[in-house]
């Protein structure tokens, strides 16, 4: 079966997109969905059919929402408020460019525990809340590393079959 440049493009996005559910600020999900339209688009809106296609947008765009909300919510969950959720992001992301993902886990973890530790004078539930955003972050990134690879092996089955 020949491979058409189209279904290669596709099966590349998707590809990217897994590569980017594991690299901070590259929104793999979102690259994942557009190999699943662009092959659709060149398939004529054949391939894949409706149902599959459905559910693959429904994967691709809960992968997405885990993306954005899963260690701010991880954060809350655990204990931190919505304020230091948001500078512990925020403190993150500057720490992500100066040392890369280390620089992210340790600025948010640290900024949380800081930040609910000077409100609360209270260690244990500091230590308890910035683990959660640090786990929550770390549990995202596997999810969407599984969720985006499973639209890559579909994507490609599909093409290949």
């Amino acid at each position: 079966m020949t491979v058409s440049i189209w279904g290669w493009i596709a099966l590349t996005l998707a590809g990217v997109g897994v590569i980017g559910s594991v690299i901070p600020l590259i929104p793999g999900a979102i690259i994942s969905i557009s190999g699943v339209l662009t092959y659709w688009w060149a398939s004529g809106f054949t391939e894949p059919q409706i149902g599959i296609l459905a559910v693959l947008l429904l994967v691709g765009v809960s992968t997405a929402v885990v993306d954005f909300a899963g260690g701010a919510l991880a954060a809350h969950i655990g204990g931190a408020s919505k304020i230091t959720t948001g500078m512990a992001v925020v403190v993150g992301i500057g720490l992500l460019f100066i040392t890369g993902p280390a620089g992210f886990l340790i600025g948010l973890a640290g900024t949380v525990f800081i930040i609910e530790f000077a409100q609360s004078a209270d260690s244990e539930a500091s230590m308890r809340a910035a683990l959660a955003a640090t786990g929550g972050v770390l549990a995202s990134t596997v999810i969407q590393f599984v969720m985006t690879g499973g639209m890559f092996l579909t994507l490609g089955i599909i093409i290949f079959t």
